[in-house]
């Protein structure tokens, strides 16, 4: 059945010489991957720009149950980015975002409220014009509500740890395994949690905090979601904000 949906872009792969396979987060089907033949020629309406990572673009499709790889019949540009392509640490920022998400983001099916929080927050970092270092923390701490993984902030005391795997605050003696992190650093965890777009730059951190929070949460992802990788692009990230 031919039906039109938004959608973000997470990544494309190539396929043989003569195709991509692009996958693409949808906001009524959820994660779809495509079978795109590569244009032969300037005139084609699937222009390479419209495949970059994160490109939020109406799909249109013959969308057919228990089918891996969906055909496309159109594609177009539904926001064109005014900074993210072209600012490098907005660039920086959405090349680590890409990956993740393409890691993060498996389910099937429809889950709008998810949708419209990932475009919000591109469209808002697209738009910002300064202050937005923090972003992707914020990014990441939302999304893990969205994805059922937000944490339990309501035990915290004085003096606990923050286990990473049972998403909670512990006594320290309590712990029987080595992925939490200490007092000092949990205990700006339930800060870190009140921040959003439009207050996170209130929040001040440097270089080393900021990528030692990065590597926190990317390591409560990867206890929480199987088989969830080391992230090339972290390293990109450290360069970019270094």
């Amino acid at each position: 059945m031919y039906q039109k949906t938004a959608g973000i872009v997470l990544r494309t792969l190539k396929f043989k010489d003569t195709s991509i396979i692009a996958d693409i987060y949808t906001e009524a089907l959820g994660r779809v991957s495509f079978i795109v033949p590569i244009p032969r020629s300037r005139k084609s309406s699937l222009k390479p720009v419209l495949f970059q990572p994160l490109a939020m673009v109406e799909v249109e499709a013959d969308f057919r149950p228990r089918v891996s790889l969906h055909r496309l019949k159109g594609l177009r540009a539904i926001r064109p980015y005014v900074s993210l392509p072209y600012e490098p640490c907005k660039s920086g920022i959405a090349l680590f975002l890409s990956e993740f998400l393409c890691r993060a983001l498996r389910e099937e099916g429809e889950n709008r409220p998810l949708y419209a929080y990932l475009s919000r927050s591109l469209e808002w970092l697209d738009e910002c014009g300064g202050h937005f270092a923090n972003f992707h923390l914020v990014f990441l701490m939302r999304l893990s509500r969205f994805l059922g993984l937000y944490p339990n902030l309501e035990d915290y005391a004085e003096g606990c740890c923050f286990d990473l795997r049972n998403a909670c605050f512990v006594p320290q003696d309590s712990l029987s395994h080595p992925d939490y992190i200490g007092p000092q650093e949990a205990s700006r965890i339930v800060k870190l949690m009140r921040m959003n777009y439009d207050t996170m730059h209130l929040f001040g951190m440097n270089r080393d905090e900021r990528m030692r929070c990065l590597e926190v949460l990317n390591r409560y992802y990867r206890l929480h979601l199987p088989d969830f990788p080391e992230l090339n692009s972290l390293e990109v990230l450290r360069e970019t904000f270094g």
